[in-house]
């Protein structure tokens, strides 16, 4: 506008126009009862499935991002005394995730199938290969539309490989876990990204709304109980 005072009122009023507001997409996630589901789906007694099923698992239970997950190798895993395991995350930040016990069970089962040496890839494709983004998407979308017979929830939702890692989120969320650690255990830069978990979940929310009194309700008179008066008696 000091350039070019002749135009200063076009300007400010070009400048006073709001920026237009975008609405964030609902996030997709597995709920325990759909997780199970999808994991009860691959064919255990192919090598596929157990792939598949192994690969599923650590996904749900780590949250680890896709390139996270495609480019484990064996290296990256421990299966002893506090499993884990290591990744490369964005901006090149190494980070640990612990693993649960199920899931390091599926693990060594799984170790012992693929061909030994430390830089061997974990979830290899059928020609030994690391597993491409598309790969995932693909054995994703066959597993749930097996997982939707059983779990009519599933037909409602479109889940992608990123969903998973939506759904260990939520887990952890609702299991009670700081959004703090949970940033932690994913990677956030942020807390700002982590934050849409809390406004997607409609459970805890609930919970809120149960812990307060309605407006129509007189709010109820404190009443210690026995022992905490028995306890300031003898004081």
């Amino acid at each position: 506008a000091l350039e070019v005072p002749e135009h200063s009122g076009l300007i400010e009023r070009v400048l006073a126009i709001p920026s237009k507001r975008y609405e964030r997409a609902p996030i997709a996630y597995l709920t325990r009862v759909e997780s199970e589901a999808l994991l009860a789906a691959p064919d255990l007694s192919t090598w596929l499935g157990r792939r598949d099923r192994t690969l599923l698992l650590v996904a749900l239970q780590t949250g680890l991002r896709v390139s996270e997950l495609i480019g484990l190798r064996w290296q990256d895993v421990t299966l002893q005394t506090s499993a884990h395991v290591r990744c490369l995350g964005k901006g090149r930040k190494q980070r640990c995730t612990p693993l649960r016990p199920e899931a390091a069970s599926a693990l060594r089962a799984w170790q012992r199938e693929q061909a030994q040496g430390s830089s061997a890839i974990v979830f290899p494709s059928t020609r030994g290969g690391a597993l491409s983004r598309d790969a995932v998407a693909d054995l994703l979308k066959k597993h749930l539309a097996q997982a939707r017979q059983q779990c009519p929830s599933l037909v409602e939702k479109d889940i992608t490989p990123h969903g998973l890692r939506h759904s260990a989120a939520m887990a952890l969320l609702h299991s009670g876990v700081d959004c703090a650690v949970i940033a932690m255990w994913l990677g956030h830069e942020s807390m700002d990204t982590t934050q849409i978990y809390l406004h997607a979940s409609l459970e805890l929310k609930q919970q809120a709304l149960d812990r307060t009194t309605p407006l129509s309700e007189a709010r109820g008179r404190y009443r210690p109980d026995d022992d905490l008066l028995a306890f300031l008696k003898s004081r």
